[in-house]
């Protein structure tokens, strides 16, 4: 590894003093791969090396070639790093998830923390996953996609523009864009990037980014501030920042000392450092807080400007999804959407007042009065494979699959077929009399031929 810019190693060499050897040590190591199990998908039952504050990480002994895996694009885990888990422990022990909330994920991308979140939280809560940076909002969306849960809703604004939704939200994530001092070692170009002077352009736009959005928090909402560097000036100072500024009650975390996780105090002020010589992770900062401040709720008027499929579609798409209480299907152009019921009318709130990249599950494109399906339905949660023929793939054909490739699928009646490997699904394919049409979709398709390690 090379240096470190001068300027960093003189704050961290003072912030950790007799801990800096071990620090710069732990730089030089190859870093730990973890991963997060998916609740549903993953039916894995041991987890040998388990990441101790997620009840879903693991890590793993060797880097696989992920991008070959058909698992991990239906969505059976997340590549997540270990120390960014620990938000599962802030949600745990201060929100009430066995209530249905409403969650904005503010600077969502690429998505590990909103797929983290919709795990989490309570069936009927809704999460909005937002990133303000339109070119990272496409992956964010595929990764929502692949997690699969119907009660999520992919957003492309700016944090001023939920300003407009005042008190909306019981719970807000903001996952600071940062100087990255913490993954130093696991992407070495985030020191290229590195300078003081980027350092405090960076608290000041988390700065603007958490007080654009306060106002959309309820009074007693929960606060979860974040970023992955080490520097007070992005973290602590930021934290001063908003306790002088805004009524915020600062809580504390119950931690295992075996974890090796470094609590933060000033004064009345709690935060969480993860050092890669101290955890099994990169760097990491966490802070928890409620909001003591009054905020007027907004009134959600029941104003309906959704387009309805017809009453023919509706019942074949009821038999599509596993969801017994009522559904709500929308249309928008040739494309049918399934959200939730129950969070209907403030779902047709936000499509009012937001930009939206996704919303729902994307059920079905209605061609000529036949429905087919879409690729997100493969990856639901609710999808109803009892309805769909389904056909178990090879390795070799599953990767095939996925690049888009031409199958071959002996003794398959004609119809959408779905495709599973290792009993995880992964798309669809149309068996017609004389071929297979691959209907993977091409913006998704990989390209390399080498066969996976195992997971």
């Amino acid at each position: 590894m090379k240096p470190l810019p001068e300027k960093f190693e003189e704050s961290i060499r003072t912030q950790l003093g007799d801990e800096f050897p071990a620090f710069l040590e732990s730089l030089e190591e190859i870093p730990p791969v973890s991963i997060r199990l998916h609740p549903i998908k993953n039916n894995r039952q041991n987890r040998p090396y388990p990441v101790p504050w997620s009840a879903y990480g693991e890590y793993l002994g060797t880097r696989p070639v992920f991008t070959l895996d058909p698992i991990f694009h239906g969505g059976s885990y997340y590549v997540q790093e270990a120390s960014s888990m620990f938000l599962e422990q802030a949600v745990k022990q201060c929100v009430d998830v066995n209530r249905p909330l409403k969650v904005l994920d503010l600077c969502a991308a690429p998505g590990g923390k909103s797929t983290h979140l919709v795990t989490l939280l309570h069936k009927d809560s809704l999460l909005v996953s937002n990133e303000a940076i339109r070119a990272r909002a496409p992956v964010l969306s595929e990764n929502i996609q692949k997690w699969g849960y119907p009660n999520t809703i992919v957003t492309n604004n700016d944090p001023a523009d939920f300003q407009r939704l005042t008190g909306f939200f019981d719970v807000m994530v903001v996952d600071a864009p940062c100087s990255g001092e913490g993954l130093f070692r696991k992407d070495p170009a985030a020191m290229n990037e590195w300078s003081p002077e980027n350092v405090q352009l960076c608290s000041s736009r988390q700065k603007r980014i958490v007080a654009d959005a306060w106002s959309a928090l309820g009074k007693n909402g929960i606060l979860i501030y974040c970023t992955c560097t080490y520097n007070e000036s992005e973290d602590e100072g930021n934290l001063r920042w908003l306790k002088e500024n805004h009524g915020v009650e600062f809580l504390k975390l119950s931690i295992d000392p075996t974890w090796g996780v470094k609590e933060v105090k000033d004064k009345d002020i709690y935060a969480y450092r993860f050092f890669p010589h101290r955890t099994k992770g990169e760097g990491f900062f966490i802070s928890v807080m409620r909001k003591n401040e009054a905020t007027k709720p907004l009134l959600i008027k029941n104003k309906t400007s959704l387009a309805t499929p017809s009453r023919k579609i509706r019942e074949n798409l009821q038999d599509w999804i596993v969801e017994k209480r009522p559904a709500s299907f929308f249309q928008f152009q040739d494309l049918v959407f399934y959200t939730p019921e129950y969070k209907s009318k403030e779902i047709e709130f936000l499509l009012q007042h937001l930009k939206i990249i996704y919303v729902g599950t994307n059920l079905a494109r209605v061609k000529h009065e036949k429905l087919i399906p879409e690729h997100a339905l493969a990856l639901s949660v609710e999808l109803n494979r009892k309805h769909f023929p389904v056909a178990e793939v090879s390795e070799a054909d599953a990767v095939k699959y996925l690049r888009k490739d031409v199958l071959q699928l002996e003794g398959r009646s004609p119809g959408f077929t779905l495709l599973t490997y290792n009993d995880v699904a992964i798309g669809w394919v149309n068996v017609l009399s004389n071929r297979v049409n691959n209907m993977y979709p091409s913006e998704w398709r990989i390209r390399m031929a080498d066969a996976p390690r195992e997971i």
